[in-house]
């Protein structure tokens, strides 16, 4: 399967056949696909399966081992070789490459380990390991909107595994495991700001997530805050 949003995050339809199906759970596999399958707290894309001039939903896409899955509100129709036209919802999916751009901004902005994370439609978070409550919601924001408008160019790099051996420090989220592809990692590029493994989408500059405004930030635990992000459109 080629999964076409690593490489192309902005694909929003592509032709492509039908590999599997399962008519008890109601998913397909496709042969290419463009749907983004729910992992690493960036949520699964939504969209349609065009078959035969028959549109079906697709209420949500999700990641298993090297496959990607999309369940279907009806699969009946469909057949294993059929032709189909796939079209990602692009207004949730733009939204959520805004939102981890902004997330891996806020990520290179504190000097701390994150513990966990979410990519949500209206707001997104990062939990930090910050028992001395260093973070600080307003010095955050400027240093994230300052950035953005800086207009930083976003780019991937596919290394090898090992390099983690010798530099661990590299991945910053102790709560996800560095997607491999063949024996490689694939890393996100922001400018000078920000290199670390991620397999989600983005988007090209930072110019493009657009204003932010940073939430609550909320004590979860003795050691563990949460900081809400959310964007100003």
């Amino acid at each position: 399967m080629a999964k076409i949003f690593e490489k192309d995050a902005y694909r929003k339809e592509i032709e492509t056949k039908i590999k599997k199906i399962d008519y008890e759970n109601k998913t397909i596999e496709l042969e290419d696909t463009i749907f983004y399958g729910k992992s690493g707290g960036q949520p699964g894309d939504i969209g349609e399966i065009i078959a035969d001039g028959q549109k079906i939903e697709v209420n949500d896409t999700i990641k298993s081992e090297d496959s990607i899955k999309n369940i279907l509100k009806n699969i009946n129709s469909l057949s294993v070789n059929q032709e189909v036209t796939t079209r990602i919802n692009w207004e949730k999916r733009y939204k959520n490459m805004r939102m981890h751009t902004a997330l891996h901004l806020m990520c290179a902005s504190i000097p701390l380990s994150v513990t966990g994370g979410q990519i949500g439609f209206e707001k997104s978070r990062l939990d930090f390991n910050d028992p001395e409550k260093e973070i600080n919601k307003e010095e955050l924001q400027e240093i994230i909107n300052t950035l953005m408008k800086e207009d930083h160019e976003i780019m991937y790099e596919y290394i090898d595994s090992k390099i983690l051996d010798s530099q661990p420090e590299l991945v910053r989220t102790m709560s996800v495991k560095p997607p491999k592809i063949k024996g490689k990692l694939r890393f996100v590029k922001i400018g000078s700001i920000d290199f670390q493994p991620c397999g989600g989408t983005h988007v090209k500059t930072t110019k493009e997530i657009g204003e932010i405004t940073i939430g609550k930030i909320e004590n979860k635990g003795k050691m563990n805050r949460r900081v809400n992000i959310l964007l100003n459109d």
